[in-house]
């Protein structure tokens, strides 16, 4: 604690010390007027001193009650304080007594485990710019390059040359490699004899003195004999692009042999066949290497006419296909001289999909240096169509996109497709669309205006129209599982690839899961009757046993034996079939009005405590100063837009309540108004930010909403009740008399009988029970006029829950 208190109190004093010293190591006063050095070395001394001070001013030794909270906050439940705490209640009570020293002994097991907090030495909010950080590198800079010859005077004004002479000319120079080699910068003065460089690094001299005193000659720039500049100017930067020898001539001169190292071609190859999942996504693995790094690539791909099937709407001569142009994927980090990669792609919409190509990859160096691999011959993957009409419409796609002269065929074929519209279509809704298209490829034909911008158009057409009659609009789960089931059976008859199959079972696995959770949701719990369940004598299907037939499916097909496989699915279907049948009979509708409404309004509660949970959340992060003013303007804007959203959904929810004989859901709207205008408050004290005034009324929201939903859910018990006939009280208002009856731990109360932890709280919701619980304590900690002591171990209550 002692050292983050001289860190955050005493920070500057050093930084400006490191920006005094980093000029000097760094050998640059002589380059500066002697007025600005004067001037920043006193205002840095001042600075220094103030800061001195007013840290000395503000330093304060930590405490021993400060140390034992910084080690208590690190522990699960603050032990330390705890055993500090007083029992409030009960202290005349022997039972409480003992669970209270119970509790005592535990905080003090805990304290055993406590272990020193380590000092967090950031300053960053008092820093935001990282001045620290700038005067470090400067001084570390200065340190590690800078040169002890170049430590002098603010009066030493003038050059400092790294090579004296009698008449005083010098010079300094020092050669760049390029950045993308990752090597230091040479300096000349400390070189001699040979000298291996990277081809393009430049080289740069300066010369001090008159001129004519040191002249270059060098002839690793491939420049002419009458170089510009000339080799007098004391100015020179010229590249290294061969090798030769670089002079400098003068009174004492200065030569160097230099050996251009060589840059690698980049080399790429493809390091397996390409694959493709059943929706035409293709998989291209491929591995690059270059001695500086790959900084780019592409792979061509271009149709390979030799190996076209000429037939049908392929037997004339295609329109200009102009090479697809794909950059190839390239590591954002890591190492780039050597790596495998994949290109991934689905070229399904192209018109080279499903046709013969050539693919040919190539890299780029730093240098601009290209290295190519070997053309491929290769089928260009594309996503594979099942149903019969769906292949004919994708094959005539093909052919329009092949030659615009193939249009009047293609009108002529897609009518003979929809000449019975409602054999071919399994929505009424695909004619019309169908025939749409067909009317505007003729019209295109008629009036001469089948351009390329038509063809792309009419070509996205007909793709939109082959994946609706694919897929198709299906209106429920058991729709998509015989979807999936029919595009897995006409997989098996193709012979399809292990790649598609897995595709194709994972897409049977999400149908199947789809299908077992509406029969879930839709199967009731019971009749309501008193009669025994004989469920176990029937046939019972699980969801392991569905999974583990699938699995043997899978297995099957990927081994071949597609005739047993084929077996198994029908298997499948028929246990499926079962379970819709059992479903049937076992469920008479829907759920009733009633039942809509309290789940909806249940799911509505569920989202205000979710919403009260982010509030209260937010006023912690806000009082312990954890959130910027801007997090916190934008933050309260969010919660209370999503109060708004909900206060308007409840009331959509109260006006859709069912409407129920004498008026007897009149008390459940009067409790649904109310947390309306609880909501109401509340979002208007998320846009004043504030936070505590808003989670009280978020708090008495969720009370009204609880209290709407338990006298809803009497008065749909009432109204079934007397719609029976029934005689006597109700169980359903004998239940809501009981409810109304209980704490919040689901104890009875009042004269219903003794208060006590005997009874068996499992009997109610115990995570309804636990969150009302919960509820109360957050609103409770968000009175902040509350005793200190008792917010304390609410907020610790809250920390350890």
């Amino acid at each position: 604690m002692i050292a983050e208190r001289v860190v955050r109190g005493f920070w500057p004093v050093w930084t400006i010390g490191f920006a005094l010293l980093a000029p000097v190591l760094l050998g640059v006063l002589p380059d500066i007027p002697l007025e600005i050095v004067w001037a920043g070395l006193v205002l840095g001394l001042l600075g220094i001193a103030y800061f001195l001070y007013r840290g000395w001013r503000q330093f304060n030794f930590p405490t021993l009650v400060e140390a034992m909270a910084r080690v208590d906050a690190r522990l699960p439940g603050r032990p330390i304080s705890a055993l500090y705490d007083a029992q409030a209640i009960g202290a005349s009570d022997p039972a409480s007594i003992a669970i209270w020293n119970a509790h005592i002994e535990r905080m003090r097991e805990r304290t055993r485990d406590a272990k020193p907090v380590a000092p967090n030495l950031s300053v960053a909010t008092a820093d935001p710019y990282g001045l620290r950080y700038i005067a470090l590198l400067a001084v570390t800079v200065g340190v590690l390059f800078g040169s002890a010859s170049r430590v002098t005077a603010p009066a030493m004004a003038g050059p400092q040359t790294d090579t004296m002479t009698a008449s005083g000319a010098s010079w300094e120079g020092w050669i760049e490699p390029p950045s993308y080699t990752g090597k230091p910068t040479l300096y000349l003065s400390d070189l001699t004899g040979r000298v291996e460089v990277p081809k393009g690094s430049r080289v740069t001299l300066r010369f001090y003195g008159d001129v004519g005193d040191l002249t270059l000659a060098e002839t690793v720039s491939a420049r002419a004999a009458d170089m510009v500049p000339p080799a007098s100017d004391q100015s020179q930067t010229f590249d290294i692009l061969q090798d030769g020898e670089i002079s400098i001539l003068g009174a004492m001169p200065r030569a160097w042999n230099i050996a251009v190292q060589p840059d690698a071609m980049p080399f790429v190859e493809l390091t397996g066949p390409v694959q493709a999942d059943a929706m035409g996504v293709m998989t291209q693995p491929f591995f690059a290497s270059d001695d500086f790094g790959i900084v780019g690539g592409q792979v061509a791909i271009q149709l390979d006419l030799t190996g076209v099937d000429r037939r049908y709407g392929l037997m004339v001569d295609p329109d200009p296909i102009a090479p697809l142009i794909v950059d190839l994927p390239i590591p954002i980090s890591g190492n780039r001289a050597e790596f495998d990669e994949a290109l991934i792609e689905d070229f399904s919409q192209h018109i080279l999909a499903n046709m013969p190509v050539t693919i040919a990859f190539e890299v780029t160096d730093a240098l601009g240096q290209v290295g190519a691999a070997e053309p491929e011959q290769i089928v260009l993957p594309g996503r594979r169509f099942f149903r019969p009409v769906t292949k004919a419409v994708i094959e005539q796609r093909r052919d329009f996109m092949w030659s615009k002269s193939n249009a009047p065929r293609v009108a002529s074929m897609l009518r003979a497709i929809a000449y019975r519209p409602d054999q071919a279509f399994r929505s009424p809704n695909i004619d019309p669309i169908f025939r749409g298209i067909i009317e505007k490829i003729e019209l295109a034909v008629a009036d001469g205006s089948l351009d390329d911008e038509t063809q792309a158009e009419i070509a996205q057409n007909l793709w939109d129209l082959a994946i609706e009659l694919e897929e198709g609009a299906l209106a429920d789960a058991r729709e998509r599982l015989n979807r999936a089931q029919e595009r897995l059976a006409e997989a098996m008859r193709n012979g399809a690839s292990p790649e598609e199959i897995q595709e194709l079972m994972q897409e049977l696995r999400d149908a199947t899961d789809d299908y077992m959770d509406m029969l879930a949701e839709q199967m009731p719990d019971g009749d309501g009757s008193d009669q025994p369940d004989n469920s176990q004598d029937t046939n019972e299907i699980t969801q392991d046993e569905i999974d583990a037939l699938m699995d043997r499916i899978q297995e099957l097909m990927n081994e071949g034996r597609m005739a047993e496989a084929a077996e198994l699915m029908e298997q499948l279907n028929q246990l499926l079939q079962n379970l819709q049948m059992q479903k049937s009979q076992s469920q008479n509708g829907e759920g009733s009005p009633g039942q809509q409404s309290m789940e909806q309004l249940g799911d509505t509660l569920r989202d205000q405590q979710e919403l009260n949970d982010d509030a209260f959340n937010d006023l912690q992060d806000r009082a312990f100063g954890e959130e910027g003013e801007e997090g916190e303007e934008q933050g309260g804007q969010d919660l209370a837009d999503r109060q708004r959203e909900l206060r308007e959904l409840l009331e959509q929810q109260r006006r859709n309540l069912p409407v129920l004989p004498d008026g007897q859901e009149d008390a459940a709207r009067r409790s649904l108004e109310q947390a309306e205008r609880s909501m109401d408050r509340a979002e208007q004290a998320l846009r004043d930010e504030n936070l505590p005034e808003a989670v009280d009324r978020q708090a008495e929201a969720i009370d009204a909403l609880r209290e709407g939903m338990r006298q809803l859910g009497e008065a749909l018990t009432q109204s079934e009740e007397t719609d029976a006939d029934s005689d006597g009280e109700s169980d359903g208002v004998q239940r809501g008399q009981r409810q109304a009856n209980i704490d919040p731990l689901g104890r009875q109360s009042g004269t219903e009988g003794p208060a006590g932890t005997d009874q068996s709280m499992m009997q109610e919701d115990v995570q309804r029970r636990a969150g009302e619980l919960m509820d109360e304590i957050r609103r409770r900690a968000g009175e902040l006029d509350r005793d200190e002591l008792e917010l304390d171990y609410l907020r610790r209550l809250l920390d350890r829950f």
